[in-house]
C-alpha cells in the first residue's frame, strides 16, 4: 500500500527543539515517519531559531543540516505562491499559514502536519490538516 504524501509545517519541527518531552517524540515520529518541507519552513525555523531561541549560527546550521536530511525541500514556486493566496482568501487562513497550505497541494501532499491550523480541514478535497500532537502517535 502506498504512504500518502505529508507536508510537515514548522511549529512541528520546532518541537524536535522542544524541552517538552512528550511533544519532541511525537514530532520526531511524524518527521522520521517522511514528509516535505518548503523553503518557506526552513526560513521559519531559522528566523525563530536565532530570534527566540538565541542558537548560534553553528547550531542552526546542524539543525536545518538535520531537517534537511529528514525532509525533502521543496523549493518556492509561483504557483505555490498564488495558490496559498487563493487558500488564505477561501479559507481565511494568514497568508503564511496559506502558503504552507498551499506549497502542500502544488506537491500533491494529502496531509499538511500542523499544530497551528484548524486540526481535520479538507483542503480543496486533497489535503487533510492533522495536528500530530494530538491523538495516537503516528
Amino acid at each position: 500500500m502506498a504512504v500518502a504524501k505529508a507536508f510537515i509545517d514548522t511549529n512541528v519541527l520546532l518541537y524536535l527543539l522542544s524541552s517538552d518531552a512528550s511533544k519532541a517524540d511525537r514530532a520526531e515520529s511524524t518527521v522520521r515517519a517522511g514528509g516535505l518541507i518548503s523553503v518557506q519552513v526552513l526560513n521559519e525555523v531559522a528566523n525563530v531559531a536565532r530570534r527566540k531561541l538565541a542558537m548560534s549560527w553553528a547550531e542552526l546550521n546542524d539543525v536545518l543540516s538535520l531537517v534537511r536530511s529528514l525532509c525533502a525541500v521543496e523549493p518556492l514556486t509561483v504557483e505555490m505562491h498564488d495558490c496559498g493566496r487563493r487558500v488564505a482568501e477561501r479559507y481565511g487562513l494568514s497568508v503564511y499559514d496559506a502558503m504552507i497550505v498551499g506549497a502542500a497541494l502544488v506537491s500533491g501532499c494529502e496531509t499538511l502536519y500542523s499544530e497551528d491550523m484548524q486540526n481535520g480541514l479538507l483542503v480543496d478535497h486533497q489535503l487533510r490538516i492533522r495536528n500530530p500532537f494530538t491523538g495516537p502517535a503516528l
